[in-house]
């Protein structure tokens, strides 16, 4: 199968096909992960420039790890060090890069739409590593891909996503892929933190948190995003804590054999309690990994058949 896009900016752009052929592509560059030499040259000769204008730990440093398993030149732009702080526009920026025959540009930014409008200006691949309150679809694909590794199928699971959502690029990303293939998604989170409508039949507003994690088989917990104003939209922490977090106590209401996820980083015991992670009873770890495979496949199909 080719996927004949250059970009990967959103999981609305993906077909269910489409979305099965980036897991089946990850499942395999997992393999090189796990041998001694973790390296294979397929990349070798392309340029990747990753460019986050917002601080990250995990998915940076995934997509480094994924860029030089393929051997691929890897450069980071250092935002606080670049002219984007002497005033040149994001235009002018990729322009320049563009001009030093970029082949890919990786791209976290803090306003929504940022890697669309990036994806016209230059030949070159664009993912979308993250922007604003949008969408962050390799993270879509990890947790899609660590699912499949612990469930095999995804039609008709129940899927619990609770917490920040409105202000969650990863809500918005996994709701619109786990849709595509076939969940039963049950959204809940304080009332100012939820969207407002909901446009699907597999989609639904519980109205409880035990509604929420009743037979749930998958529970994917949000961080309380307080960069984004989060804390403006809940009384307090405390409250927060009392009413959507995740314990022991709640998790009884699962499926014997539920599925844990988080995208981090984790505000212990605020999302979820700190026994349940200690206990390994979450598949984070698990997420990370797989986010080195997502990211290489990512990587491979859009670069590995083109030529820039």
């Amino acid at each position: 199968m080719d996927y004949a896009k250059k970009d990967l900016i959103s999981i609305n752009d993906l077909s269910k096909s489409d979305i099965l052929y980036f897991i089946d592509t990850a499942k395999e560059f997992k393999k090189i992960s796990l041998q001694d030499i973790k390296k294979v040259p397929t990349m070798r000769g392309k340029t990747i420039l990753n460019l986050f204008f917002e601080p990250s730990t995990r998915t940076k440093t995934s997509f480094e790890i994924a860029q030089k398993r393929l051997s691929a030149d890897t450069i980071n732009l250092s935002i606080s060090q670049s002219s984007v702080v002497k005033g040149e526009s994001l235009s002018d920026t990729i322009l320049n890069l563009q001009a030093m025959k970029a082949d890919a540009f990786v791209i976290r930014h803090y306003e929504s739409g940022a890697p669309f409008f990036i994806s016209n200006i230059t030949n070159a691949s664009v993912i979308n590593a993250g922007d604003g309150i949008n969408e962050h679809p390799t993270q879509c694909l990890l947790d899609i891909m660590t699912i499949f590794e612990h469930k095999k199928e995804i039609k008709s699971l129940k899927i619990a996503i609770i917490g920040d959502i409105v202000h969650s690029r990863v809500a918005r990303s996994d709701i619109a892929g786990l849709s595509k293939l076939g969940a039963e998604i049950y959204l809940y989170g304080p009332q100012t933190l939820m969207p407002r409508f909901i446009n699907s039949d597999n989609i639904k507003i519980a109205g409880s948190m035990d509604n929420a994690v009743k037979e749930a088989d998958v529970i994917i917990m949000l961080r309380v995003q307080k960069e984004r104003t989060a804390f403006y939209f809940i009384p307090s922490i405390e409250e927060y804590r009392n009413y959507f977090k995740l314990t022991g106590e709640i998790l009884k209401l699962a499926s014997k054999d539920v599925l844990i996820l988080h995208p981090g980083p984790v505000n212990r015991d605020v999302e979820i309690s700190g026994s349940i992670i200690n206990s390994g009873k979450t598949a984070i770890f698990d997420q990370v990994e797989n986010g080195i495979a997502i990211r290489m496949a990512c990587l491979y199909i859009l670069l590995g058949g083109r030529h820039s």
